[in-house]
């Protein structure tokens, strides 16, 4: 069988080279992308081939060069990155002298002096123009002016900031303006910082796009060769594209780690096409996004939630020595209180530690409360198990560090936070997590709990702006 299959590749490839055509499968697959030449989906002789028809083009993972003081300086040729302290140079069996390789992306597959990326280099897709919306949601007033004015930037090819409020619709903002990208054959995308957040709108944009090809790409998704027209992606996947999409969604822009690394921000625009708008969607932009857009583009503000109902407003707990108390083993009275309040209520809750081994040494005394409760953080292995069982109503609820202060929806949730002074917890952290509660119309207030060991002007700033927002003012 496998003398055969080696037999099929060589006619395969034979034809390929005597016609000068190409698979359109391996098209479909590097159309935008910048990809490690040994670790594609297909096979090497297919690769090889399309290189000598010049389909493909190939460059150095690594570049080096040398500054005018005779010092040696990399750049990564995948991430772009930049910072020599995060390259290693090496004695290479393969190249059979000094090698470097960047440590930045290197849980993508490692990038070296001597390894090979490939480009595609031929005639382009092209993407369907027939889609549906099969949203049947009506948008409010001030929802369907910002979709209007998110369109005509678009048109003008400018940035766009929806700076809305948690659970103001953001998602369905988004909505019209995709399709009408997608009817002009256009290929967009929607990226994250987090993970989180592509799971959470996996599942809506496919049931509101059912026939447009979409892929969500995140750590540990499988690699498929479909030609999809709309990509979900990490920011971190966007290494690997280069000029693909006509326009780029960035949701939760102002997240870690998207706001703390380079990279990241060069990643996203080294994915768009040179003339194509990235545009910005966060109920907490920074002050430095707000100015950029202020200068290059638009910003479309919604202080209300698509329900009309207000931001929940946090109340003020102390929690003394709480720290000393979960360490001793036992659970301060007015968490244990609380906690147990929302399971006699059958009330599902999210509470947020500003530290993982703090978290997990209080799972164990939450577990005597109800033996469901589970805690989860970045690499938890089971995160993603434990975040769609609470969905499902399958546990009460989850302790989590934050890591889920965004990109999660749960009906009628109740929010802690325990440590609200911790640094951690900044004005904006807050706000998206007090943006949790009170998502759905059923269900459109909640308890927002900040325990504390003392009152922070994080605290009391993050309280103002909610209350700002509920009066209908705009963020300053």
């Amino acid at each position: 069988m496998v003398g055969l299959n080696e037999e099929v590749n060589k006619i395969r490839n034979g034809v390929l080279r005597m016609a000068n055509t190409f698979d359109p499968s391996v098209r479909d697959f590097l159309a935008g992308r910048i990809w490690l030449r040994l670790h594609t989906p297909f096979p090497i002789e297919t690769i090889d081939a399309h290189i000598q028809s010049q389909h493909i083009k190939t460059i150095p993972g690594i570049k080096t060069t040398k500054t005018y003081a005779n010092q040696t300086r990399h750049i990564c040729n995948r991430c772009e990155n930049t910072i020599q302290s995060r390259f290693t140079t090496f004695d290479c069996a393969k190249c059979e002298g000094p090698c470097t390789y960047c440590r930045h992306c290197l849980k993508m597959g490692r990038v070296s002096t001597c390894t090979e990326l490939i480009v595609w280099n031929a005639e382009q897709p092209i993407y369907p123009t027939n889609h549906t919306l099969a949203w049947q949601g009506i948008l409010t007033p001030r929802q369907q002016q910002a979709s209007n004015e998110l369109t005509e930037s678009n048109t003008k090819r400018i940035p766009h900031l929806i700076h809305a409020v948690c659970g103001s619709g953001k998602t369905e903002i988004l909505f019209e303006p995709i399709h009408k990208l997608l009817l002009a054959g256009k290929r967009v995308c929607i990226a994250a910082p987090r993970v989180d957040v592509i799971l959470e709108l996996e599942p809506r944009l496919r049931a509101a796009f059912p026939e447009t090809a979409i892929e969500a790409l995140y750590g540990g998704a499988e690699t498929t060769t479909d030609s999809a027209q709309l990509i979900l992606a990490t920011t971190h996947q966007l290494y690997r594209f280069r000029h693909a999409f006509d326009a780029i969604f960035v949701d939760e822009a102002d997240a870690f780690p998207y706001t703390a690394e380079e990279t990241l921000r060069r990643a996203v625009r080294k994915a768009a096409k040179p003339e194509a708008p990235v545009h910005f969607v966060t109920a907490t932009p920074s002050d430095k996004l707000l100015n950029e857009i202020k200068k290059t583009g638009q910003i479309s503000t919604i202080n209300r939630r698509y329900h009309g109902h207000p931001l929940p407003i946090p109340r003020y707990d102390s929690l003394w020595n709480y720290t000393k108390h979960i360490q001793k083993g036992k659970l301060p009275k007015k968490l244990n209180n609380w906690t147990e309040e929302r399971l006699r209520r059958k009330e599902p809750f999210l509470i947020f530690f500003h530290h993982i081994g703090l978290m997990e040494q209080a799972e164990l005394l939450f577990k005597q409360l109800d033996t469901r409760i589970h805690a989860v953080h970045a690499s938890h292995p089971d995160r993603k198990e434990h975040v769609q069982a609470l969905r499902n109503k399958e546990v009460p609820g989850l302790l989590t560090t934050t890591i889920l202060e965004r990109g999660i929806t749960i009906p009628n949730v109740q929010v802690a936070v325990v440590g609200a002074e911790q640094l951690i917890f900044n004005k904006g952290a807050l706000i998206q997590i007090g943006g949790r509660v009170g998502r759905s119309e059923q269900h459109p207030s909640g308890d927002f709990v900040l325990f504390h060991h003392g009152i922070t002007y994080a605290m009391d700033d993050a309280k103002k702006e909610i209350i700002q927002l509920n009066k209908g003012g705009v963020p300053n």
